[in-house]
């Protein structure tokens, strides 16, 4: 899959690639939030991140490209804020520790409860499930029945399996980077068979 997004990418770039996009990064706390930040913005990994209390926002700029990232606290009493910051994005980043079973539920709740929100409809959604590194860490398959994404039918949804420790599927070169960003305008769905569909959507309202 990674090699037919690399394939499109500068298709895509030269079709209708903005020069500024606006994401919110959210999920429950501890799944890795602030870190993918970090690695995405300077490559590095640190095991000392401090997590985020309310909200952070940074400006990435790789090649022609300027993200302006949010990232939004994941305890319980800043859960409330999500909406706020998810209003009007080119895209909706879920953070899930796919190596934490016992926060799967929650995480599940809390992305449905989002996305339930009328001012959020329509939103593209890029769904991280982080740590794969970790033994036991469910894979996009196993995300995807977990979270029950093929219930969201009204919006661009997209689930990848990944690790901010091992820097496994998060491009920190200039084409890398873009293509985890575009990935929002990938649907990803499970048919009948248990098989993984991707079938490409092009958003040009933004």
């Amino acid at each position: 899959m990674i090699a037919l997004i690399n394939k499109l990418l500068d298709w895509f770039k030269a079709l209708f690639w903005k020069e500024e996009m606006e994401l919110t990064l959210v999920g429950l706390q501890y799944s890795g939030k602030t870190t993918f930040v970090n690695v995405i913005a300077s490559g590095q990994f640190s095991e000392d991140m401090i997590p985020t209390v309310g909200f952070n926002m940074r400006k990435i700029t790789k090649g022609n490209v300027t993200i302006k990232l949010w990232d939004i606290g994941g305890q319980p009493r800043f859960r409330s804020m999500w909406e706020r910051y998810c209003r009007g994005v080119s895209a909706i980043v879920y953070m899930v520790d796919a190596a934490d079973p016992e926060k799967i539920e929650a995480s599940k709740n809390e992305l449905h409860n989002l996305l339930d929100k009328p001012q959020l409809q329509g939103i593209p959604v890029l769904v991280l499930g982080n740590k794969r590194d970790l033994q036991g860490a469910l894979d996009e398959k196993e995300l995807i029945e977990r979270m029950n994404l093929s219930a969201i039918q009204d919006r661009e949804i997209c689930c990848y399996s990944i690790s901010c420790k091992e820097k496994d599927n998060i491009g920190t070169t200039h084409t890398h980077t873009h293509t985890l960003f575009i990935s929002y305008l990938f649907y990803i769905h499970v048919n009948t068979s248990g098989f993984i569909l991707v079938s490409l959507h092009m958003n040009t309202s933004r």
